[in-house]
């Protein structure tokens, strides 16, 4: 898929909370101090963070990179699954915050974790069709985990922001995109509960590792392309071993998608997980460079996008925080300090 207009992205951001949970403190609590520990650590929240404040500094340093004025945004969309009110937008909030409104359309996108990707192909159509000249898109998320369950060792905080506009104005314009869904129920949360439910043995397949492959082969065949023609990629990081699965399955190397893997450091940020895997690769691409994106979301469904980085990256990226500043600034706490800051601990 591709719009009329070429179109990319103008400008990127991200944010992660500084507090830190180590794996091996919730396998201490759940475990045993011997326990198997999947990743070394993950970011969680703080007390007075939530998606939208992660959301709004994203936004802010998405800003700073592209140069243009919250005015001239015609679009703010938020993806993620832990929006901070069940009836009252997020969008809203951030654009207020960063002084877009109100003459602006804005709304809430939920695909799961691939919240964050689908509202970014809206914006490649947005844009891409003339109905606006900047929209912005991000993916960010405070996700929730029972106490106790394999998700709390992964589910943590981030966010990304980009702006999209034409391809003239881009530091990486789109290439090709591509979709793949079905019904497939591996993760859900009915409403009124407070943390989601795993569909066992359809979480790797045929959930993850079929929609993921399937998106990503589909517009490799579209584009004409294959793996080693990218210098970089990056895949939904639900955990370390899922993502550097997929990329050997289609034929791309340890090389090309170690700078992308954040999960192993930070957890699985859900609507924010390939895209603040995408801000990392950003960070250190060269014009030139081909970059792929594949993000996926539970439920089941998976987005492929492929950008190719122009000069503009050069001096552009340096006008904000890199994600690596945001990754090494942390402050380690303890399960007791993360249950608190995530409202765990029931007070009557």
């Amino acid at each position: 898929m591709k719009p009329i207009r070429d179109v990319g992205i103008v400008g990127y951001g991200a944010y992660v909370p500084r507090f830190r949970l180590p794996a091996k403190e919730v396998a201490r609590v759940w475990k045993g101090p011997d326990g198997d520990v999947p990743i070394v650590e993950k970011a969680v929240a703080g007390p007075d963070e939530d998606a939208a404040t992660i959301a709004i500094e994203a936004a802010r340093n998405a800003l700073k990179r592209a140069q243009i004025q919250p005015k001239q945004i015609g679009a703010v969309w938020v993806g993620s699954e832990s929006h901070p009110y069940a009836v009252k937008p997020t969008s809203t909030i951030v654009a207020e915050a960063i002084g877009a409104t109100p003459e602006i359309q804005a709304g809430d996108w939920e695909f799961a974790c691939k919240a964050g990707t689908e509202a970014m192909q809206a914006a490649f159509g947005f844009v891409g069709s003339g109905m606006a000249s900047y929209a912005l898109v991000i993916g960010a998320d405070t996700a929730q985990a029972r106490p106790g369950d394999e998700l709390e060792y992964t589910a943590s905080a981030g966010g990304a922001a980009y702006i999209i506009g034409l391809r003239e104005e881009s530091l990486a314009y789109l290439e090709g995109s591509y979709s793949y869904v079905t019904d497939t129920p591996d993760f859900f949360r009915r409403p009124e509960q407070t943390y989601p439910q795993h569909g066992s043995r359809f979480t790797g397949e045929p959930a993850y590792f079929k929609h993921v492959l399937t998106s990503a082969q589909g517009l490799l065949d579209q584009l004409g392309a294959k793996p080693s023609d990218y210098r970089m990629a990056v895949f939904h990081q639900p955990n370390v071993k899922f993502p550097q699965r997929a990329a050997k399955l289609l034929g791309f190397t340890d090389e090309q998608v170690k700078t992308g893997l954040l999960a192993g450091v930070i957890g699985n940020t859900y609507a924010g997980s390939s895209l603040l895997g995408l801000t990392a690769i950003l960070d250190v691409a060269q014009p030139g460079d081909r970059l792929l994106l594949v993000s996926f979301g539970s439920g089941a469904g998976s987005d492929a996008m492929s950008f190719v980085v122009t000069e503009n990256i050069v001096q552009r990226r340096k006008r904000a925080l890199f994600t690596c500043d945001y990754i090494q600034r942390r402050k380690e706490i303890d399960y007791g300090l993360y249950v608190r800051y995530r409202g765990k601990l029931k007070v009557h």
